[in-house]
């Protein structure tokens, strides 16, 4: 008969990485932790996890052992949690993984408002662009940009893709006009994603939905979208931004809309969590959340506000 004892030490190692971290969390001695996973290995009759000195790697049997098991044991800690706190409040610690400029449409506000409804939630955020592994990471929930990939993950895409439109400050546009074509931003600055010779391509959709490209040039450019945000409003050009960024500098009359029949088709977003059937409070609460606000952009186009499953 396996040792539920035993299982729950498994889901602590694969959840930290090491035995040496699972057992500080677990407050047991390293060489017990080690004999433990040994125990169950042996009346599993296989091998979970390859050892080495710099990593633990999942074999194919563990990683589907853990799936079924973690879920079991995340139940019992959350059961554990609501009789401490005497309610069914979410609570602990949420790590989540996002792309590099979650927060230029996503603003922190929404975040400090989360925290202020969840006074027992903590939020860890690991902001890159790579594909973080949920597992050997310890990511709770992970936001990525992009088509939604088979990645042995459960996830759903949150935003169908976006589309990006021109703008520039009004005072730019006062000294150098509205271009009335699209082969007018030849003529322009235009301040693009970062390139070594200070051009790019545009490719953008027509009124008919036929892409065209147009070489476009200036003086400045960036690798974040944030960065080409601030350009454009301190007049130095024409940039190509997500709506969720621009709506805002546009009601408030900061920014205008150029050529608005020509946009250029971005990433959508879409959530990523590690287990199949249960979720913590704490997980299912922010994400919840984040799907609530970015819906709530009435102002927004139509595209940011579906969600595809």
């Amino acid at each position: 008969m396996l040792d539920l004892n035993d299982i729950a030490v498994f889901v602590q190692v694969v959840r930290h990485g090491s035995f040496a971290e699972a057992a500080r969390r677990l407050g047991l001695p390293p060489n017990t932790v080690s004999r433990r996973i040994q125990q169950l290995e042996a009346r599993l009759g296989t091998r979970l996890m390859q050892r080495s000195t710099r990593k633990l790697t999942l074999t194919s049997a563990g990683h589907a052992f853990h799936e079924r098991c973690a879920v079991a044991v995340d139940g019992l800690v959350e059961a554990g949690r609501e009789l401490m706190t005497g309610s069914h409040q979410p609570s602990g610690m949420v790590r989540v993984a996002a792309p590099a400029d979650f927060f230029d449409f996503f603003p922190m506000e929404w975040v400090a408002d989360f925290l202020a409804a969840h006074p027992l939630v903590r939020l860890d955020f690991v902001l890159s662009d790579a594909k973080a592994d949920l597992i050997a990471d310890q990511i709770d929930v992970a936001f990525r940009g992009g088509t939604l990939r088979d990645s042995g993950y459960v996830g759903r895409q949150l935003l169908g893709a976006r589309s990006d439109g021109m703008v520039a400050s009004p005072a730019y546009v006062a000294a150098r006009g509205a271009p009335a074509t699209l082969q007018d931003l030849v003529n322009h600055d235009c301040v693009t994603s970062a390139h070594p010779a200070g051009r790019a391509t545009w490719r953008l959709a027509g009124p008919d939905g036929t892409e065209e490209e147009v070489q476009v040039a200036g003086r400045f450019s960036g690798n974040t979208a944030q960065a080409l945000r601030k350009a454009a409003l301190a007049g130095l050009g024409i940039a190509l931004l997500p709506p969720a960024m621009a709506t805002l500098d546009i009601k408030a009359g900061l920014l205008v809309r150029l050529l608005p029949q020509y946009q250029r088709t971005g990433r959508g977003l879409s959530v990523l969590y590690p287990s199949r059937r249960h979720l913590p409070l704490a997980v299912s609460a922010f994400i919840g959340m984040v799907l609530e606000k970015l819906n709530a952009q009435a102002s927004l186009p139509p595209v940011l506000r579906s969600a595809q499953g």
